[in-house]
């Protein structure tokens, strides 16, 4: 028997890293209990595992999952109830954010921040492509650092054409497993391919119709990078669906949010419309922003925000 770290996943095979770098192409045999959720992955890219060779080749079957220490899922699809983890045992998870070729919906950030504070992954943003952004992108830009800073999360601004912040994230990410997420099209593969040119990473042309990126990485995979430490390049996000998540604990993944409620007249306030909620009076006074609490309360009645 042996222990390896999956390195990469294409949801029947997987490559699983052992000893001193060698490589195994593994599959998995029976059935393995998958967190009590539907989940479509129940071997993901980080997870540590045990696995037996087959024969005298470089092929074997995992057999067990050890245990995490967290994981970050999403919602399979738009229609499905079930859910897929992206990656597992991972020390910070970085998520890649545009506001131009294409734009990044807030909403889209909040449910990734959400789910990484449900499931104890620290987690920062990355404002890519800075060298595009006019002076309307500028502000904008501004004003999401202002409110992200404020809350508690990192925000790092970088320009992949030009270099800026690269020195920033090869230092965050030096020795650690980290996960890179986004949307298609924001940059993941490039700085990759920047942090390690021999990795030729394939990357994609931005549609000029949708403004959107096509999806080049297929499946998550896990890349050691020649400062130490690794990361996972992630398959481009469209849609993030948040899961098994009860509708009265959704704001304990609001850091501003759960602060603020403690002065809530009600312990069960969902800060909706009940009297005495100092959410949202903290919203109508400027202190937690507009559309963080939209996110909330969008997630809050989403019927699939809790998965069972």
């Amino acid at each position: 028997m042996e222990k390896g770290l999956v390195i990469k996943s294409t949801g029947s095979r997987y490559k699983v890293m052992y000893g001193e770098g060698s490589i195994a192409e593994c599959t998995i045999r029976g059935k393995f209990r998958a967190l009590e959720l539907k989940i479509t992955n129940p071997v993901a890219v980080g997870d540590n595992v045990l696995f037996e060779f087959e024969g005298k080749g470089s092929s074997g079957v995992i057999t067990e999952v050890l245990e995490r220490k967290n994981y970050i899922l999403r919602k399979a699809s738009n229609l499905s109830r079930e859910a897929q983890i992206i990656a597992a045992n991972i020390d910070h998870a970085f998520l890649m954010i545009t506001l131009k070729m294409p734009e990044t919906p807030r909403e889209f950030i909040d449910r990734f921040l959400v789910t990484a504070e449900a499931y104890r992954v620290p987690a920062s943003l990355i404002i890519n492509k800075t060298d595009l952004y006019g002076e309307n992108e500028l502000e904008k830009m501004n004003q999401i650092t202002g409110v992200y800073r404020s809350i508690g999360y990192e925000c790092i601004t970088a320009s992949l054409t030009n270099g800026t912040g690269v020195d920033v994230l090869r230092d965050k990410m030096k020795g650690k497993i980290s996960l890179l997420a986004g949307n298609s099209g924001v940059g993941k593969t490039s700085l990759l391919n920047i942090f390690d040119p021999s990795l030729k990473l394939k990357t994609g042309e931005i549609s000029s119709y949708h403004k959107q990126g096509r999806h080049i990485t297929t499946f998550p995979e896990m890349h050691r990078m020649p400062f130490g430490g690794f990361v996972i390049d992630s398959p481009g996000i469209r849609g993030f669906g948040v899961v098994d998540m009860e509708k009265n604990e959704i704001y304990h993944f609001f850091p501003e949010i759960f602060r603020t409620a403690a002065g809530c007249r009600f312990y069960n306030c969902l800060h909706l419309d009940e009297p005495g909620c100092e959410v949202r009076k903290a919203v109508e006074g400027g202190q937690i922003d507009q559309l963080r609490y939209r996110s909330y309360v969008n997630i809050l009645w989403d019927e699939n925000s809790k998965y069972r």
